[in-house]
């Protein structure tokens, strides 16, 4: 059931900027455009909404806008008046290339664009409806968690670099050079000559405390250390390698502390999260992955109406450009990329826990398809099994999935009662995806 939409009494149109957004307001059943500035401040905004409502008398206000979020978004929330209808920038860009093809560009014309766009296109705007508070908080977590996980790989990759210049036995020794026993031993030895002079006790015992096991493991490392021989001798290069080492050791212990912080967090919302049970039965669902999960369908079932919905949203569905006889089937560039990434990422783990996931992807990788497009092509095939579940708020069941498989399978291959010839069931490609395009005798 779609939830009705108020009838509005005006309709405004916001240029955001940095220092000074443009507006453009036209009142419901009213031919004259009115325009004004705002200044980005929270007492401006407040003014300014204040004005609406008592103009209005408190009716709803419905507000367009080329973000989904940010800050402009943020102030304007709070208001039960005013009706937010984000606006992709591309659309907004390509409806300005139709009526402007010189490229001639101005925030006034902007707005009065987006104005036209909110009152003439209303039907195709879907509003902005915000998610409960423990699915916007955890997208939010998810999101700020990967940022800090993208500088703590670049910072390893970094160190590595520098390992192999002066250091090159520590990647010999050690699986993760950015581990803590690592970005420890470094800050204790940050050199192979002090790390020489140290006795095999105490470095047995420094590996013991960082949990290194098995024993005979700690003893092959120690052994290891005095015949070692140095990288280089030169002076110069030990001197900032040893400098560049510490400062990245010390960045990555940050990051690693700041990220423990966002995963303790993010357990504590995952678990009392109404959806916990449904998404923490899949495979590789873990401490990482869930929370993403979650953020990805939120809890608004009348978001996504059907599996083809979700798959199209999140950029995982495939796109055709055609005309005439030329097909063109390309990735669809136009989506929120990190809820692309959490399927993809998470459905690329499910290969090593899930048979029939790992079936899937070996088949797509032997029919010709590069590594990424079997993991998009699994995804697109998981999200229908995630959309169902979520949509019966039911958790998932391996063996009930794939029974119903077995049962599918039988019944497109038995034939049909009275027919003396076997349907034969036309499949149409899509890239690197098919779907059922009809029967034929």
């Amino acid at each position: 059931m779609t939830e009705s939409i108020p009838e509005f009494a005006a309709f405004v149109a916001m240029d955001w900027a940095d220092k000074k957004h443009v507006w453009a307001l036209r009142v419901a059943g009213s031919g004259p455009v009115e325009k004004g500035e705002l200044d980005n401040t929270p007492e401006a905004v407040e003014s300014w909404a204040a004005q609406l409502a008592l103009r209005f008398s408190g009716r709803a206000v419905a507000v367009a806008l080329e973000q989904r979020r940010g800050a402009l978004v943020a102030m304007l929330s709070k208001y039960a008046h005013v009706v937010l209808y984000p606006i992709h920038p591309n659309t907004q860009a390509n409806y300005r290339k139709a009526f402007y093809p010189s490229g001639a560009k101005s925030d006034p014309t902007d707005a009065a664009l987006l104005l036209e766009l909110l009152v003439k296109h209303r039907d195709r705007l879907p509003p902005l409806k915000p998610e409960s508070e423990e699915t916007r908080k955890l997208q939010f977590l998810v999101e700020e968690r990967r940022k800090l996980v993208d500088p703590k790989t670049a910072f390893s990759n970094q160190l590595t670099g520098w390992a192999k210049q002066v250091f090159p036995q520590l990647l010999v020794w050690f699986e993760d050079i950015s581990s803590v026993l690592v970005c420890e031993l470094l800050q204790k030895w940050p050199t192979l000559a002090q790390l020489k002079k140290v006795r095999p006790a105490t470095l047995e015992k420094f590996f013991r405390e960082h949990n290194c096991r098995p024993l005979e493991r700690i003893q092959q490392t120690v052994q290891a250390i005095q015949p070692a021989v140095v990288a280089t001798t030169d002076p110069a290069l030990l001197e900032v390698a040893q400098l560049a080492m510490l400062s990245l050791v010390g960045l990555i212990t940050e990051l690693r502390h700041s990220l423990s912080v966002y995963d303790k967090r993010l357990a504590t919302i995952s678990q009392a999260h109404p959806d916990f049970a449904i998404f923490d039965s899949f495979p590789a669902a873990g401490p990482v992955m869930l929370p993403r999960l979650i953020a990805a369908f939120g809890t608004d079932r009348q978001r996504y109406p059907t599996a083809v919905h979700l798959q199209c949203h999140s950029g995982i569905a495939p796109v055709t450009e055609s005309s005439g006889q030329p097909q063109w089937v390309h990735w669809r560039w136009a989506c929120p990329k990190f809820v692309r990434q959490s399927f993809q990422e998470w459905s690329h783990l499910t290969i090593r826990f899930c048979g029939w996931a790992k079936e899937f992807y070996d088949r797509k990788r032997q029919a010709g398809l590069g590594h990424h497009a079997a993991v998009r092509a699994l995804a697109f095939k998981w999200q229908r099994i995630l959309f169902r579940c979520w949509m019966d708020r039911q958790p998932y069941l391996e063996s009930r999935y794939l029974e119903a498989l077995a049962k599918s399978s039988r019944r497109q291959a038995a034939p049909s009662a009275g027919s003396a010839q076997r349907p034969k069931i036309v499949m149409k490609s899509c890239g690197s995806f098919t779907k059922l395009e009809g029967l034929t005798s």
